[in-house]
């Protein structure tokens, strides 16, 4: 084990195209879950805007 760590450490390869999809995937989701919960807080805070304009005398 001590030698496989060793190895695995020590080693200086790049990552493969297989790993940068993988990045690119998890970044991806990640970023779409952000503007979908954007996009849902901005949505709100302009309709109750909306609503407070509405109502003002």
């Amino acid at each position: 084990m001590k030698k496989f760590m060793q190895k695995f450490l020590g080693d200086k390869a790049g990552a493969s195209a297989a790993e940068y999809a993988l990045i690119l995937a998890v970044v991806g989701i990640g970023v779409a879950a952000a503007f979908g919960t954007l996009g849902t807080n901005i949505t709100a805070t302009v309709n109750d805007a909306a609503g407070k304009v509405a109502v003002a005398p």
